[in-house]
């Protein structure tokens, strides 16, 4: 597939490195010579000095045989035009915008991305995104990442394992024996900078970040027999805000009713206009680093301290102050791809990361086969692939036991008919289903395979 990406920044730079390693042709355009030099000497790829919405940089970076456009600049006018571009001079097929500000996204201008108008096929809004992200972390404390696949029926949660986890030291393969009719597959451990795809007998350790795929209505079962029981966030401390603290706000006013919100935003007149919208949360004008703020925030008796600003290291010092002052849990966004790493060892018990919600957008509209949802996990060592299984695939028809899948493959769920299928050896996937597979990051090509039309591919 030939690619084209405008903007070089951390999304940019972050989907042309996957695009790149699996082999699509790809240019990236950027009005930063820094940048651009950047990605010359660390990627494969064609790049390209200049405006992604000027008609001439986009035929240089070969709009006219592209099959994607993907504009992902910091300005969400350059992505519209050079969507509009791409599509009435160039007719690139497919078009990917990054759109943040909400007042293009409103209900009432839906019709502004229809083809005959900016014709965008897939918009994204990060901060929509991330801050549904942060909604389902605080519906789920104890999880360290969640996502959801197949409308909500199917969720794959990343669980720390502790000290006290219950299942460590134990086989795998005992779990279904110690839980019976729990439903849940421990799909991807993350060990020591690695994800593994476990076998039956390996067991887990305490430090692990387990990855596990469960039905909606198995998923706090799950957390409780990771040791993980911590109750729905009741009392939060939100530091920011900005398009994201100030929707988590909204969200947890509408949907959450009892939960007490209070925001710290730096800002006074972004202050004075977020009290102005929310209805019962309290603003607070100041820094989240300062401590007499953080105290008259009463973060003491908070149970959550949500940290969205766009400074991760602001975000990072400010959930660590929290939690020194007696806020039981936290939840940081971080954009910087190496602090995650170290999130957990720095006093991060749940991190966001930005970048990795919209490269994972993006992908499912790159990948072949019948793909619906796609998500990458630790910086693109795995991905979490749903995809429609086809009367051709090799996948249909056969016991799950005789399916002859690549080592760092597994399927984690099956939904026919709107219901999770019980998973045993002699289950099979029949023509229609939706399957939930976990896959290294070396093996996606080979999911995608499994998914394509035709016979011919295999």
């Amino acid at each position: 597939m030939r690619v084209i990406i405008c903007g070089a920044g951390q999304v940019g730079f972050g989907i042309a490195e996957r695009l790149s390693y699996e082999g699509h042709d790809v240019s990236v355009i950027d009005v930063s010579a820094r940048l651009i030099t950047n990605i010359r000497d660390q990627l494969d790829v064609r790049a390209v000095v200049g405006h992604g919405s000027h008609p001439d940089v986009l035929a240089a970076a070969g709009a006219e045989d592209a099959d994607l456009l993907i504009a992902v600049t910091q300005a969400d006018e350059v992505n519209m035009v050079a969507s509009q571009v791409a599509h009435t001079i160039f007719q690139i097929p497919t078009k990917i915008a990054r759109v943040r500000a909400q007042s293009y996204l409103s209900p009432v201008y839906s019709s502004l991305f229809a083809r005959d108008q900016l014709p965008i096929d897939v918009v994204i809004s990060p901060e929509i995104e991330v801050g549904e992200m942060v909604m389902r972390r605080l519906a789920l404390p104890g999880a360290v990442e969640t996502v959801r696949f197949a409308d909500g029926k199917i969720t794959v949660v990343g669980i720390l394992c502790a000290d006290d986890c219950p299942v460590v030291d134990t086989p795998l393969r005992q779990l279904t024996e110690l839980f019976p009719n729990l439903g849940s597959v421990v799909v991807g451990v993350f060990r020591q900078g690695h994800l593994i795809v476990p076998r039956s007998e390996d067991m887990l350790r305490v430090g692990d970040l387990v990855y596990v795929v469960a039905p909606r209505d198995q998923v706090r079962r799950t957390l409780v027999i990771f040791g993980h029981e911590e109750p729905k966030a009741s009392r939060v401390v939100i530091a920011g805000g900005g398009n994201i603290g100030f929707y988590v706000a909204q969200q947890l006013e509408l949907r959450e009713p009892q939960t007490k919100v209070k925001i710290i935003e730096a800002s006074r007149q972004r202050a004075l206009e977020i009290a102005d919208t929310l209805h019962r949360a309290v603003i607070l004008n100041g820094s989240a680093l300062d401590q007499n703020i953080l105290r008259e925030a009463d973060i003491e008796d908070a149970d959550t301290m949500v940290a969205l600003t766009n400074d991760d290291q602001a975000n990072i010092i400010a959930c660590v102050m929290a939690k020194t002052l007696g806020c039981v849990r936290n939840l940081s966004l971080i954009n910087n791809v190496s602090y995650p790493a170290f999130a957990n060892a720095l006093g991060i018990d749940a991190y966001v990361n930005p970048r990795a919600v919209t490269i994972s957008r993006v992908l499912r509209h790159v990948r072949r086969g019948r793909i619906e949802s796609v998500h990458s996990l630790q910086n693109g060592q795995a991905e979490v692939i749903e995809a429609e299984a086809l009367e051709t695939s090799l996948l249909v028809g056969r016991p799950l036991r005789d399916l002859d899948l690549p080592v760092g493959v597994r399927v984690g769920a099956i939904i026919r008919r709107g219901a999770a299928v019980e998973l045993r050896g002699d289950t099979q996937i029949l023509s229609g289903d939706r399957v939930i597979m976990f896959a290294l990051s070396e093996k996606v090509h080979q999911v995608e395979q499994m998914f394509r039309v035709s016979l011919e591919f295999f």
